[in-house]
């Protein structure tokens, strides 16, 4: 039995691309990714991608900016795990930097504050320095700065 592929008209495909980005926010790299597993020649995707753009449905800027804002206040995640995940998007530096620059310091501080009171509170760890490593690990994978967590580490866990 032989499969057959869905294949899309350039008309079928771009409206498909214009749902995919009105739903949510995405980065380039996705659109062309769904455009390639729809089997669109590289010239077509090209079309389509300039015209999402054009119309608004694709901006970079406003990705990374939905980006940043939702992964810091949903996952808590440190500016160091946000612009390596918009890096791996292949997001400019300047639209990495111009989204990073919407969390003000004193936001992001407090964040950190909050969340590592809560966290050395809930590790369960007799050891101190097992302790300090467990709450070490977990903010430095979330992508929190280094001196910050080692700081609030010594000031947290005695």
């Amino acid at each position: 039995m032989q499969q057959t592929k869905k294949t899309y008209t350039l008309q079928e495909a771009t409206k498909k691309l214009e749902h995919y980005c009105a739903y949510q926010e995405r980065c380039h790299k996705e659109v062309a990714q769904k455009l390639e597993g729809m089997y669109m020649i590289p010239e077509a995707i090209d079309v389509i991608i300039v015209h999402l753009i054009e119309h608004n449905f694709l901006n970079e800027e406003r990705f990374a900016k939905t980006f940043v804002s939702g992964k810091f206040k949903i996952k808590n995640w440190g500016k160091r795990r946000l612009s390596f995940e918009l890096k791996k998007k292949d997001i400019s530096k300047v639209n990495i930097n111009q989204a990073l620059e919407d969390i003000s310091d004193e936001e992001y501080i407090g964040v950190f504050n909050t969340i590592a009171e809560k966290k050395a509170n809930s590790i369960k760890e007799p050891n101190v320095f097992k302790k300090k490593k467990k709450f070490v690990d977990y903010f430095l994978y979330r992508g929190w700065e280094s001196f910050l967590v080692y700081d609030k580490a010594n000031e947290l866990i005695k």
